[in-house]
């Protein structure tokens, strides 16, 4: 049921605002500084004219106005995620849908199933299925590999980590007394008698086979990200950052927004090749600051750049402060073992310097708190030189952070891009891995707003369309609810609620915040006078439900500069 149109006007369009539209009834959470609740918020095409009593004393001049009761409905501003795959996560399930695996058998399954249906001889690549969210816990075995493909090599892949079959391991030349070559970064395990196991630390061997897969073509391509842009919608996006944005996906970007297509608003961190020449790395940067799309843009915007710095948390190659300890989880034999660190030091500070310099926003994928240490005082050194506040640096993921790291990050303007989520589904396996003490710097939500540092909240959605599907789900009132209530799966209780939030701050983590890490604040973020007229409506009062049922509100509609976007229970 939508809400109560009260038409003052002749000829106004149910999609899009009348000369002034005057919302009113309703429970309006502003997110400004006081996050003021107020009950009227008027719009005069894209902006927001008047809230409160001004807006209340609009609605009631009669021509030219359409009044809209909210029916005691609750109003926020459009949300953001500030970290997302877009392209890859549309297009992923092109070829074949992929299923929900949750244990080592549904895994093999899979992999057989594979095998049977693509040649001998072809890789079999699997993606993101991370080993911290399966039953066991645990990468599958080369043994367990050969015997679902016994023919096909098979790869697979937990982000910067993998586990290779036999048949993989021959075709990338991996055997006894292999080294990772110079130049590259990385670990391959060894067991006692000097044999691959298959496992790989933020090492991309290459293996010599042919990944069968179909391909969407451009138009295809458009139609999936448009799907996905649908779906962000329905659970109130008005703004995504893709934080790993390529040519292709921008040519993608581009293309929907010159054909008045994009339902998001998008702000881009470009990626580009950091681990080589510094001479091709300068070329690289200096490519995306002459960008035309580096320039000002409402809808679609590059506003900085990334590297990956560390490994991976969930698999096992984060680059920790202290020793990872020995896992069976994780395949870590070593006891000093603490990680991988994939960018060289030396071109750190040099590629901050450029980008800082240009007025864009760098930002790495930094997970452990090592590698959150090693930003934070590559930072510190650009800043003796050049001022690096403006430009908005930013830590990806930050997932392990020290007081210490926190109060340097609060000096020098840095901001962390989070995602609850992996709270959520990882922190029970995490827990097993460090204990207790380190886990009270996983994702400290508490001690970073205490401190001042301005916290963005996103997914890093990688695969599938869904909210609660995909991979890493992308529902934000799930996110919420886990940064308020600091709630783990397959965990009986909760994990450090010392770290939570209030709900205020967890809807700024998707509103105001994000719009700061994204260079929007002016623009949208909050809804107050002469802002863009981004904003939801929900089926319920997010402040004073049961903290349980916070996780399963329902957006109802999703506006963008004044037009409705998405109405629930309508075929968009």
């Amino acid at each position: 049921m939508t809400p109560l149109r009260i038409l003052l006007a002749l000829g106004c369009s149910s999609l899009v605002a009348a000369p002034v539209t005057v919302f009113t009834n309703g429970k309006i959470l502003t997110v400004d500084d006081a996050f003021s609740v107020t009950d009227a918020l008027a719009v005069e095409g894209a902006r927001i004219v008047a809230v409160g009593e001004a807006a209340k004393t609009l609605g009631r001049q009669g021509a030219g106005v359409e009044v809209v009761d909210l029916g005691g409905r609750t109003m926020l501003p459009g949300l953001m995620d500030s970290h997302s795959h877009p392209v890859g996560a549309a297009t992923m399930e092109f070829d074949h849908a992929i299923p929900d695996i949750e244990n080592i058998p549904q895994l093999l399954e899979y992999i057989s199933s594979r095998a049977k249906s693509l040649p001998e001889g072809s890789l079999i690549g699997i993606d993101q299925i991370f080993i911290t969210r399966l039953k066991e816990q645990r990468y599958p075995t080369l043994e367990e590999l050969d015997r679902a493909a016994p023919v096909h090599p098979v790869q697979f892949r937990t982000g910067p980590d993998s586990m290779l079959n036999s048949a993989a391991l021959r075709l990338a030349g991996i055997g006894r007394g292999f080294k990772v070559p110079a130049g590259q970064t990385g670990v391959v395990v060894f067991d006692e008698a000097g044999e691959p196991t298959g496992l790989m630390h933020a090492f991309s061997p290459k293996i010599e086979a042919k990944a069968i897969r179909r391909q969407p073509n451009p138009a295809e391509t458009l139609q999936l990200v448009k799907r996905l842009f649908a779906d962000y919608n329905s659970v109130g996006f008005t703004t995504i950052a893709d934080r790993g944005a390529g040519q292709s996906g921008i040519e993608v970007y581009r293309k929907l927004k010159e054909s008045g297509e994009l339902s998001v608003r998008l702000r881009l961190s470009h990626t580009f090749g950091a681990g080589g020449q510094w001479r091709t790395t300068e070329a690289a940067l200096d490519e995306i600051i002459k960008n035309p799309l580096s320039r000002p843009d409402p809808m679609l915007q590059i506003i900085g750049t990334k590297i990956w710095l560390d490994g991976g948390m969930l698999t096992g190659s984060a680059l920790m402060a202290e020793p990872w300890g020995v896992s069976r989880i994780y395949g870590i034999t070593d006891k000093e073992y603490r990680g991988v660190q994939r960018t060289p030091s030396e071109h750190l500070t040099k590629m901050i310097r450029k980008v800082s310099e240009a007025g864009l926003q760098f930002t790495a994928h930094s997970v452990g708190d090592g590698a959150v240490q090693l930003l934070l005082d590559a930072y510190e050194a650009v800043n003796q030189e050049v001022p690096v506040q403006a430009s908005r640096p930013s830590i990806t993921h930050s997932n392990f952070m020290t007081p210490a790291s926190i109060a340097q990050a609060a000096r020098l303007g840095v901001m962390v891009d989070m995602q609850p989520i992996w709270f959520y589904l990882d922190g029970a396996t995490l827990l097993k891995q460090f204990g207790d003490e380190r886990m009270s710097r996983f994702q400290p939500l508490r001690t970073l707003f205490d401190a001042g540092v301005v916290v963005g909240g996103g997914s890093d959605h990688m695969q599938k369309i869904g909210s609660l599907r995909s991979i890493n789900p992308y529902n934000p009132w799930l996110a919420m609810w886990i940064a308020v209530g600091r709630h783990c799966r397959d965990l009986d209780r909760t994990l450090h609620p010392e770290g939570g939030i209030s709900r205020e701050e967890a809807i700024r983590l998707y509103t105001i915040n994000n719009a700061k890490v994204l260079f929007l604040e002016r623009e949208t973020g909050s809804l107050e006078v002469g802002k863009r007229a981004d904003f939801i409506i929900v089926d319920r009062d997010v402040l004073a439900c049961p903290l349980d049922d916070l996780k399963t509100t329902q957006v109802r509609e999703t506006w963008l500069d004044g037009k409705r976007i998405w109405t629930a229970g309508v075929e968009q």
